[in-house]
Order: C-alpha cells, then structure tokens, then sequence
C-alpha cells in the first residue's frame, strides 16, 4: 500500500466509477480496478460492492475513506507546511473560475504572480460549473453569486452588478422596453442556470422590487455568445457590468432600465473567493488570495 492507492481510492469514492477515474488519469480502467483489489486483499475487507451498472461503497468503505481522507490531509498540510518553512510559496495551486471571468480577469493578472512567486505554479479550471472543492481537491474557488454551500471560508472579492442590454440594430426593429412588464414583449437570450433563466428582478428608487418572468427562443450556456448573440441582434440579455461595459462604450450595445437595479433571482449578490476550512491554510493559497484581495480592491 502507498500513497498513489490510497489517492486512487478517494478518487473512485468520489466518482463512483473505475472509468471516470481511469479517463483523468489516462490509465485503463482494469488498471484502477485491479488496484481497488489489492487495497482491498492487503486490508482483507471489502472496500465496494460492484455490479454492472453501479459501484457502491460499502459501510467498511465508507469508514476507511473517512480516516483515509483525514489522514492525507494531514500528510498535505504537514508536506505543505515544511515547504512553508522557506518563507517561498511551491508547489501547484488548484484554481477553478468561472470562464469568462477567468479568461478576462484572472488570467491576465497572473504574469506578476509568477514574477513574484516563481516556484509558485497553477492549474486554472475554467468552468461555469460549481466544482466540490474537496472531491475536486480544489484550492481556491472563484464565485459569481449568490453562495449555496456555507462550509467553505468565503472572502467578497467585489460586487457582482448586472445590466440589461440590447443592440441599436435590435431597439430599431423591436423597440425600446421602458417598463418592466415591456419585457415579456421581447425575446430574452436565456442561460441555462438555476435561479437564472427564467425571472429577472427589477428594483426602483423606492426599492420596490418586480418579478418579471422573461420568455425567449435562444439558449446559450456561455455569457460571452450570450453578449455575442446580444450584440448580432437575437434580443434582450442581462450581463454583469464587468462584461457589457465596454461594448456599450462603443456603442455596440445599449444598457436599457437605468432607473432600475435588475438582478436574476437568485444572482443578487456578489463575486467571492472560496476555500475549504482548514486549521493550516498553505502559504500557496495564502499568496493567492492575498493577491487577489489586493488586485481588485484598488
């Protein structure tokens, strides 16, 4: 038995499958399977119940992979803190962003990271899915909205504000909504997220709130071919600032309902750095979040 088992293991608890782990670690499948087997001949116990379709941890299963998580999270934070002991953030930081933000906003900051830090190195996944940061064994979490899990620490990285824009070439055929009911008038760019595709609220002066169920007959699962298809004239979408404000300065869109705050449902809130609660946090994820903290807040 060794490590590279023991981390295998907590891969196919996580996963539930031989196949899912043999793709990411571009091995064979018997190969992980075959090392399950002897994990479970040299404990003499039964790690999974198997069977065509599912792979099922056993109660024994179950509590091994409770001890083995902790025990290797203690030999993490034991290598990480001799690491530490340099005073020089090493080794691979796990990262995941949402995409656009990612590509737009975390990526072009990272050259001074490196200038600073160069034993400092990072992996960067780019997804707009909400990755479980201990089975994906993930560092630091970039968030946009409203946060459903409160076990990790969270920071608020900024204000998440939105707009509702459209293209002069559209305001010209369609017209301009002046009030919110006007909406369900319009053809809406939907994206395909809970608490996002369906109603948008608008908020006056007097903090008035309405709900406005929006309909539309394009669904687009990525926010930049949402401001794509915004721009080309498909309809009405509602984008966080940081994305349209460009393109409105051009005069590519036209940010509609000034007088109002307009938010999703449930993406009302803000853009945070997540990770998971540890009593050492590594100086690797330390730096980062630091950096960070101190890059948007200026």
């Amino acid at each position: 038995m060794n490590l590279q088992t023991l981390n295998i293991f907590l891969e196919v608890m996580a996963h539930l499958s031989f196949t899912e782990v043999a793709n990411k670690r571009k091995v064979a499948p018997s190969s992980i399977s075959r090392t399950i087997s002897n994990l479970e001949e040299s404990l003499q116990i039964k790690l999974f119940q198997r069977s065509t379709r599912k792979l099922r941890p056993t109660e024994a299963g179950a509590i091994y992979f409770e001890k083995v998580s902790s025990v290797l999270d203690e030999l993490d934070m034991a290598r990480q803190a001799a690491r530490d002991s340099s005073n020089e953030p090493q080794g691979t930081l796990r990262v995941t962003v949402s995409t656009v933000f990612g590509q737009m906003y975390i990526v072009p900051i990272l050259p001074i990271l490196f200038e600073k830090y160069p034993s400092l190195k990072i992996e960067l996944i780019l997804t707009d899915a909400y990755l479980d940061l201990i089975e994906e064994r993930i560092d630091v979490s970039v968030r946009l909205g409203t946060l459903q899990d409160s076990s990790y620490i969270s920071r608020k990285l900024k204000n998440l504000e939105f707009c509702i824009c459209a293209s002069p070439e559209y305001i010209k055929r369609f017209g301009k909504p002046d009030h919110p009911f006007q909406i369900q008038e319009h053809n809406c760019l939907l994206f395909p997220r809970s608490g996002y595709n369906t109603n948008w609220l608008f908020t006056d002066s007097h903090k008035q709130i309405t709900e406005i169920t929006i309909n539309g007959n394009c669904t687009i699962t990525n926010s930049e071919a949402i401001k794509q298809g915004t721009i080309s004239g498909i309809g009405l979408s509602l984008l966080p600032d940081w994305l349209v404000q460009e393109d409105i300065k051009k005069g590519l869109l036209v940010k509609l309902f000034k007088n109002y705050k307009v938010t999703a449902t449930d993406y009302n809130s803000a853009i945070w750095l997540l990770y998971p609660s540890r009593h050492y946090i590594p100086l690797k994820t330390q730096v980062f979040i630091d950096y960070l903290m101190q890059t948007f807040h200026k």
